[in-house]
């Protein structure tokens, strides 16, 4: 496998841990920027743009490293064309997850990969189908301490797997890193899909 620098522009440990299965070596650095949706941009404009700031100003903190390459990804949660983020309380929370209640709502993940030779931008959509939640779950899924840090109140590869009907889509976009358009961007910095199954290789054919 070529000997990338690779760093992860963010703090999530769900991103983290899909590079980990893949046996992809990062340096977490998360960003600090401002995620302030612009006036009338649409969902996709938004994930995408935000995911692109933050691997370029992760390029930007490690300019010194050759061949470098940083990852930057966002997620938002679309449910009748308005866009769900990380819930600022309980109360927007059970906002959130009682709009979701019983209806399918669209997953936006995109991801972003800075180098010396330029910024691609990919992006993921995946329809998540939501069974009828009563107050009560609502309220005892908050407790959880679950929902709290995630876009649209829920984190499907925990707790509020209980809520999913049906999945149309990448389930890792989902979780915050779709890793067939990561691989897709990472083929170009010279790390291919042959070179991760080799390295998990256990036997000779």
């Amino acid at each position: 496998m070529a000997d990338v620098p690779l760093y992860l522009a963010s703090a999530s440990p769900r991103r983290k841990d899909l590079l980990d299965q893949l046996g992809l070596a990062c340096t977490v650095l998360p960003q600090d920027i401002d995620e302030s949706r612009l006036p009338s941009e649409l969902p996709a404009d938004y994930v995408m743009r935000l995911a692109r700031q933050k691997a370029e100003a992760a390029l930007q903190s490690v300019d010194t490293i050759v061949g470098a390459c940083c990852l930057g990804s966002d997620t938002t949660v679309v449910c009748d064309n308005e866009i769900f983020e990380k819930p600022v309380d309980a109360r927007d929370a059970r906002r959130m997850l009682g709009a979701l209640s019983g209806k399918t709502h669209q997953v936006l993940t995109a991801v972003a990969l800075a180098s010396t030779s330029g910024t691609k931008v990919l992006l993921s959509t995946s329809d998540v189908t939501f069974r009828s939640l009563t107050s009560a779950e609502i309220d005892a899924y908050w407790r959880t301490g679950e929902p709290a840090d995630k876009a649209g109140a829920y984190g499907i590869q925990g707790l509020a797997a209980m809520f999913v009907t049906h999945i149309s889509g990448s389930y890792s976009g989902i979780m915050g890193l779709p890793v067939a358009e990561t691989i897709a961007l990472l083929n170009g910095a010279g790390i291919t899909t042959l070179d991760i199954l080799e390295q998990h290789a256990t036997t000779q054919i």
